[in-house]
């Protein structure tokens, strides 16, 4: 894999914007697999596509690309903000590809998958309309909340320039699809007690250092009256779906990937 994009490519655009989109969507469509079945390659659609930009011609997943320029970060901007809630909380909603590339060198620093059903609307944050003086004023943007989404969710392909197996990155994204929930208040909860899971230190932990989440828990779902009923009910499934084990007295273990 060549972590190397093409300049070339860009010479003809005079946005800086649009020549960075050719040069990351031609070296996706050279360099990339599919990350769900290992395919060799993926097939672009045609241009304007509204809701992807990548297929894989086996399995028939569709993948999303975002590019960023320096760091990954805790959030990436996109575009409009009703746009992608209602893309993310659609039947049809694609995969995400991230990738992140040097400005100067013009090489792939990361580039990640995270799959369609890793996906909430509080993982959307809108961003403020744009003034009365803007030529678009009153639109709303958005950001995507990385930070948010689950470990478990995050797939690299390349992490600070590290290319990984494809074996183990199609395993990885294999384990993940026993945590989809088409429901999505039901996936909210789940997604959001696994990033508690996630969050505490070491590889074993309490029932009651997960009810210290209790506040946050209830902040984010105030409809809910029994928060630790819910929060057992979750951490049930996820020890159903192979993420976590109870061993006892309210003692719960990580399990590796």
């Amino acid at each position: 894999m060549n972590l190397k994009l093409d300049i070339s490519l860009a010479e003809s655009y005079k946005s800086a914007s649009q020549g960075i989109r050719v040069m990351t969507e031609k070296w996706t469509a050279e360099n990339m697999y599919c990350p769900r079945c290992g395919e060799v390659s993926l097939q672009r659609f045609t241009n304007n596509m509204p809701v992807a930009d990548f297929y894989c011609s086996n399995c028939k997943n569709e993948y999303e690309l975002k590019s960023k320029k320096g760091k990954l970060g805790d959030k990436i901007v996109d575009g409009a903000y009703d746009a992608m809630v209602e893309r993310i909380t659609s039947d049809t909603n694609p995969d995400f590809m991230f990738l992140t590339y040097e400005k100067e060198r013009l090489e792939i620093t990361n580039f990640l998958v995270i799959p369609k059903y890793f996906f909430i609307p509080q993982m959307i944050e809108k961003r403020n309309p744009l003034s009365e003086k803007a030529r678009r004023a009153g639109w709303v943007g958005c950001n995507i909340l990385l930070n948010n989404i689950p470990q478990q969710g995050r797939i690299y392909i390349v992490k600070n320039k590290a290319i990984s197996p494809k074996k183990e990155v199609v395993s990885k994204l294999n384990l993940s699809k026993q945590l989809e929930i088409g429901k999505l208040s039901a996936r909210g909860w789940l997604m959001d007690v696994l990033h508690c899971v996630n969050s505490l230190p070491g590889k074993e932990f309490t029932i009651q250092e997960i009810y210290k989440f209790e506040n946050i828990l209830s902040q984010k779902h105030p409809e809910n009256k029994n928060i630790r009923a819910k929060i057992r009910q979750q951490l049930q499934i996820l020890r159903d779906k192979g993420f976590i084990a109870f061993t006892g007295r309210g003692l719960y273990q990580k399990i590796a990937e």
